[in-house]
């Protein structure tokens, strides 16, 4: 069963905490998602750096229960 928008959110932010996050359906289909998160924890790390936080946030489900997630980061400006 694919994951909700919601729930990507809530395990992004769980821990992320300070994180501003935005996901979008980009099918209508649950299966493939664009996710913006802005986060000053990000400061200073590269943006690969950042992109494995957000998918460790989501605890491996990337290419199993989420098949599909576009992936923007950057710091509050």
């Amino acid at each position: 069963m694919p994951m909700t928008a919601e729930e990507i959110e809530t395990m992004i932010r769980a821990d992320i905490p300070d994180a501003v996050v935005e996901i979008t359906d980009l099918a209508g289909d649950g299966d493939h998602y664009a996710a913006r998160v802005v986060s000053e924890s990000f400061r200073g790390l590269p943006r690969v750096r950042q992109h494995q936080r957000v998918y460790a946030a989501l605890g491996g489900r990337m290419g199993g229960v989420l098949h599909a997630l576009q992936l923007t980061t950057s710091t509050p400006s």
